[in-house]
């Protein structure tokens, strides 16, 4: 009625969506600590961003209208390296500052 829609629970799937963006978040997050000559605090705290960028990128990437494992996989990866890399990159000018 008036194009409402009544959940049923849970979000189909929010358990596997979640358990993605940590995988994903934690590769690129080291990858992205990887790639970056200076800065960071090491491969631990790089995965432990990647993770932060990408659970964060994931939760606002779902939606009721892009509501996909495909879609918020690529928002998870995108906070993950932008999350990890302002982090690199903030340490290291914190360094020569």
């Amino acid at each position: 009625m008036f194009g409402l829609r009544v959940s049923e629970g849970p979000r189909k799937g929010g358990d596997v969506y979640f358990l993605t963006w940590i995988i994903f978040g934690s590769v690129t997050g080291w990858m992205t600590g990887s790639l970056v000559s200076e800065g960071g605090y090491g491969p631990v705290v790089n995965i432990a961003m990647g993770i932060a960028g990408a659970v964060a990128a994931g939760f606002l990437a779902s939606s009721p209208d892009h509501d996909g494992l495909v879609y918020t996989s690529f928002a998870a990866v995108l906070g993950a390296a932008i999350v990890t890399g302002v982090n690199a990159y903030a340490s290291a000018r914190k360094r020569y500052a």
